[in-house]
């Protein structure tokens, strides 16, 4: 048995793939265990995991940890790009202007409480992406600690897992502890009861029986029109408007023998057969003045479920009200609204407005879905290719950019070629929401950039850092502890005050900017349940958007000021 597990570890440190493979493997798996409604999520996990292999005393090639985490990089700023524009350029601007601010106090928190315990940069960079959780910083610090004219890197390095190990629980856990159990009572609100004010006064202007009336799922029948009833002599769009509460559309047209694409003006007569699409107590009032018949050809009326993209300008800002009285969105289902790079649930409410980049579930016949495409956007159809031209040539180009150093005081300032790929993952995500001809990264390449790209980082750093994780709790743990409390604990207490006296933010979205400004997906989604809406989810993208990208350049910043 010896002998054989020898000859594990040695084949293990030969062949460092299969090291990797088997830390993925067993971190997914330890990360997705659930306690309660709480998990330690796969990036720790594999962190984790990876200390334990490491103990076995394995070296894995730097490069490879650098390939995976330049992809990483790059799938987070395409996924953000569109919200962060948005946010920075338009009306988003007092919320992304909030995380900015919550940043900050985040970044000055954290560099206070380091320094007064007296840690390393290694262990502050690690306080930093576990209290914060913002595992990405570990990255960029990683570069910036490499770059710099430190004595002992690699102490320095190995520290960094260590320190987020330690505070990452009570970062992720105390942020939804934080907003949702103590949120209401700093911005002194009755959650739900904002959040349904907010709800009513989204839904202004709806039909009265709620926004179905205006977005509905459909059924088509054929009717053959009766000569005694009052839809002859009248037009498509006439007709389409006889129904005062409901939407009716007619499909198709068959005159005789002739099936006909129907326009608004045309006229409708005696005998002619016609396939509507309307709620089903519609359908039946139009007895008086049709009969229902059976025609298979008029009915074989290709349908479609798609996610169209909404990309034209003319419809950024508009409400769905306002577009549901639009010509080009008969016929149509609406199903669902995601927003952002987290896939945020919007609701679906008279005065909700649509951003561009926002991702609308629609059913309907090809000729309504396509009209539709037209005028908004474009459908985001199946497809597994990915643009590699363009998501290499910007790889490159910006990490070039962002290699370039400039000496200020003697001291090398650098963006990195990390954070140069991250801002060009950012330009190109918000150029494909602009114009979707070129730069395609369907979603299953950006969950494993994303998702793979940063576990195979950490798996490599906790390997690396294994052999002297344990001495290091055991000299550090408590202090370590302690700073990662207040470095999660002190934004989070402030951030709604802030919200709401600084920036005047609706109660009912306040607490989901504050999470969206610390990245925490996990605690807008507490703050939901307490508040049993998605209504907080409206404040979370561009806080999210903005702060997922500098919370992450603040993992390079931080060592650069220690």
């Amino acid at each position: 048995m010896k002998d054989s597990t020898l000859w594990i570890v040695k084949v293990l440190r030969k062949n460092t793939a299969l090291t990797i493979f088997i830390t993925l493997a067993l971190g997914y798996y330890i990360g997705a265990i659930k306690l309660g409604s709480f998990s330690l999520g796969s990036v720790t996990g594999t962190l984790l995991i990876g200390v334990l292999i490491g103990q076995l005393g394995i070296d894995v090639s730097p490069q490879v940890k650098s390939i995976f985490f330049t992809m990483f990089l790059f799938a987070v700023g395409y996924s953000v790009g569109p919200q962060f524009v948005r946010g920075v350029a338009r009306d988003g601007a007092p919320q992304a202007i909030f995380a900015v601010v919550i940043c900050a106090l985040c970044l000055l928190t954290t560099y206070v409480v380091v320094k007064f315990a007296g840690l390393d940069v290694g262990y502050a960079a690690g306080v930093w992406a576990g209290a914060q959780t913002i595992s990405a910083s570990i990255g960029l610090a990683t570069d910036a600690i490499n770059n710099s004219a430190i004595s002992n890197p690699q102490e320095m390095l190995n520290h960094i897992p260590i320190a987020y190990a330690i505070t990452y629980l009570f970062g992720t856990i105390g942020t939804g502890m934080i907003l949702s159990y103590l949120g209401p009572s700093l911005i002194r609100t009755d959650l739900q009861k904002a959040c349904k004010d907010y709800e009513a006064k989204l839904s202004k202007g709806a039909p009265e029986e709620g926004m179905k009336l205006a977005w509905h799922q459909l059924e088509v029948r054929a009717f053959e029109v009766l000569d005694s009833g009052d839809f002859v002599g009248k037009n498509i769009e006439q007709v389409e408007s006889f129904h005062k509460k409901e939407r009716i559309f007619i499909e198709k047209v068959k005159r005789g023998d002739e099936v006909i694409e129907p326009t608004p003006d045309m006229v409708i007569n005696a005998g002619d057969v016609i396939a509507i699409s309307a709620p089903t107590e519609v359908l039946i009032a139009l007895e008086p003045h049709t009969k229902e018949v059976a025609d298979k050809e008029l009915l074989s009326i290709p349908m479609e479920t798609l996610n169209l993209v909404i990309t034209n300008k003319a419809a950024n800002g508009k409400t769905l009200l306002d577009l549901s009285k639009e010509k080009f969105a008969r016929g149509v289902f609406l199903e669902k609204i995601t927003r952002g790079a987290t896939s945020v649930d919007v609701p679906i409410l008279a005065q909700t407005t649509l951003h561009r980049g926002d991702i609308l579930k629609l059913t309907g016949s090809k000729t309504h879905t396509e009209r539709i495409e037209k005028e908004l956007g474009y459908a985001d159809r199946t497809s597994t290719e990915t643009d590699m031209v363009w998501v290499g040539i910007f790889i490159l180009l910006f990490g070039l950019i962002g290699a370039i150093s400039v000496d200020v005081g003697g001291v090398p300032i650098t963006l990195s070629v990390s954070g140069g790929v991250l801002i060009g993952g950012l330009i190109l995500g918000w150029l494909r929401s602009v114009h979707p001809t070129f730069g395609r990264l369907p979603a299953p390449t950006q969950w494993f950039m994303n998702s793979v790209g940063l576990n195979v980082f950490i798996a490599i750093v906790g390997i690396s850092a294994g052999p002297g994780f344990v001495s290091g709790i055991e000299q550090e743990g408590l202090g370590l502890l302690t700073c990662g409390l207040i470095a999660t604990a002190v934004p989070m207490l402030l951030a709604p005050l802030i919200g709401k006296y600084i920036f005047k933010f609706d109660p009912a979205i306040n607490l989901g900017c504050c999470g969206g400004a610390r990245t925490s997906t996990a605690s807008v989604a507490m703050v939901g349940d307490a508040a049993k809406s998605n209504i907080p989810m409206l404040g979370y993208t561009v806080p999210y958007a903005v702060s997922n990208t500098l919370l992450t350049l603040i993992g390079m910043i931080i060592v650069l000021i220690y």
